[in-house]
């Protein structure tokens, strides 16, 4: 049975506390590597930090370290927005990506998550950015870190795990990484908005169009196995 979590504009962060209860990690220790994650939560400014060492050595340029929600029965509707927005007060140049499933598969014997289909879109804050906006297009259906094509589309009405993961894309990145997370939120689409009411003083910038969003905007897959 499964638990519906609060429909936003907040899921994590704002108006929604963090929890590192609600998070476990993922790393590519259960595959034999070396490296190893951790969210720290700063209950003063309600923020969560990703941090932790990404290691290449032991699996030969490889590697990836990951925190995900831990629930196995919480369920988030996502269909009334258009996309995600993140908040980021402190990054390190590193790119990172942002994971959705709508699907989970019984825990392995010894406990371990398997692998399943993953929609991911990967993001780097750049120097001077605080924001990043991710649109559904830009979240593409992987199995094991490899994109695949795939005849249904993510089901936004019914994800059950959110994640933030780090990988090495062979050797491309390493060592020591942070991401300082103020919050995660949903993007409205640009139809529920009435532009012309003047006693509308909301953040425009929470506000996205789908429409704006060109082919070449699009993630390209970065495939590495892992245990997504």
């Amino acid at each position: 049975m499964c638990t519906k979590r609060p429909s936003g504009p907040f899921f994590f962060g704002g108006s929604q506390h963090w929890s590192s209860t609600d998070w476990t990690s993922s790393d590519d220790r259960v595959r034999g590597g070396s490296s190893q994650s951790h969210l720290t939560i700063n209950d003063d400014t309600n923020t969560a930090t990703f941090h932790g060492n990404l290691d290449i050595k032991t699996l030969g340029g490889a590697g990836f370290a990951s925190q995900h929600t831990a629930s196995t029965t919480d369920l988030w509707d996502l269909s009334s927005y258009a996309g995600l927005e993140l908040s980021i007060p402190k990054s390190d140049g590193h790119t990172y990506t942002l994971n959705l499933r709508d699907e989970l598969q019984d825990p392995r014997p010894d406990g371990r998550q398997r692998s399943g289909l993953v929609w991911e879109a990967k993001f780097k804050v750049e120097k001077g950015q605080t924001k990043v906006k991710l649109g559904w297009r830009e979240f593409r259906p992987t199995y094991r870190g490899r994109e695949v094509h795939m005849g249904r589309p993510l089901i936004l009405a019914g994800v059950k795990q959110f994640g933030i993961m780090i990988r090495s894309f062979f050797g491309e990145q390493e060592g020591d990484f942070e991401l300082e997370i103020e919050w995660i939120r949903g993007i409205k689409k640009e139809k529920d908005r009435y532009r012309d009411d003047p006693n509308d003083f909301e953040d425009h910038e929470e506000y996205y169009d789908e429409k704006h969003f060109s082919d070449d905007q699009e993630s390209k897959g970065l495939g590495w196995l892992c245990c997504w």
